[in-house]
């Protein structure tokens, strides 16, 4: 790769350095159309408050789920018809991740940016499918991969005819059930593209209930401060009402009621760092 990937753009929304902050949020999954367009009013009006441009993220099909029992959301029509009802009724644009390159393209036609999820992205031909669809693209870094290596992955992209990308720092294997971060490997990985930083699955403690992951969501604030911190151009966080019940990741989606102030926070040290 010739030169590094300065910033990327979702909808109208740039992202990257010398650009303010951004926020992709949204809930796990969608569990019914009411229930994400009530969650994609209320966040966009607390963006609004903080003066934060938002994406709305929300998944179609949450194909890697631990257990064959777990909720995997509406699927891939449904889901997509959904989305677009949020960025149409609710003037956001929208994220959700794909995993199989046939996903792709009718993913490319309903959202503003396609995600990549960790455990797929050294998949060729998925990243190969996700650069065609000529939209943005974010993948989020494997918890079995160095922040150096995902240079290999935008170089990927750009050989698809992709420079709309983002990475994505969300957590490090540290034995089994138990990611860490490593917060160099944000600027590490900003030499190559623009970095968000995912502080409700950094988290996650994967596979840990046996039929699901557990967590620990009491500590999502103070990852997200770190990495808006150590320079992340975006912060990407799973917000829910009632995280209790969750139908996905009950365990670190964050508490509508508390996202405010936890935003309000996040501005202030975005503010400094970028000053």
């Amino acid at each position: 790769m010739s030169e590094s990937i300065q910033r990327a753009r979702i909808g109208g929304i740039e992202i990257g350095p010398e650009k303010a902050l951004a926020l992709i949020a949204g809930p796990c999954v969608i569990e019914s159309a009411e229930h994400t367009l009530d969650l994609a009013r209320a966040l966009r009006d607390a963006c609004a408050s903080s003066g934060v441009p938002l994406v709305f993220k929300a998944s179609f099909d949450k194909a890697n789920r631990s257990s064959i029992r777990s909720f995997r959301g509406p699927g891939l029509e449904e889901g997509l018809r959904i989305l677009r009802r949020v960025r149409d009724e609710v003037g956001v644009p929208v994220l959700s991740d794909i995993h199989a390159p046939e996903q792709a393209e009718p993913a490319g036609r309903a959202l503003d940016c396609l995600q990549i999820p960790a455990f797929l992205c050294r998949q060729t031909d998925l990243l190969a499918a996700a650069a065609a669809a000529g939209k943005c693209v974010n993948v989020k870094k494997g918890q079995f991969v160095s922040p150096e290596e995902m240079r290999n992955v935008v170089e990927k992209l750009a050989e698809g005819g992709c420079r709309n990308v983002m990475l994505t720092e969300r957590g490090t294997f540290f034995g089994y059930h138990r990611l860490v971060n490593d917060m160099t490997a944000i600027p590490k990985m900003r030499r190559f593209a623009p970095v968000v930083f995912d502080a409700t699955h950094s988290c996650q403690f994967p596979g840990a209930a046996g039929h699901q992951s557990g967590g620990q969501r009491e500590f999502t604030g103070t990852l997200a401060l770190a990495g808006v911190a150590a320079g992340a151009d975006a912060l990407f966080m799973e917000v829910h009402d009632a995280p209790d019940r969750a139908k996905s990741d009950p365990a670190t989606v964050y508490p509508l009621a508390e996202f405010p102030a936890l935003l309000e926070a996040v501005v202030r040290v975005s503010r400094a760092v970028r000053a």
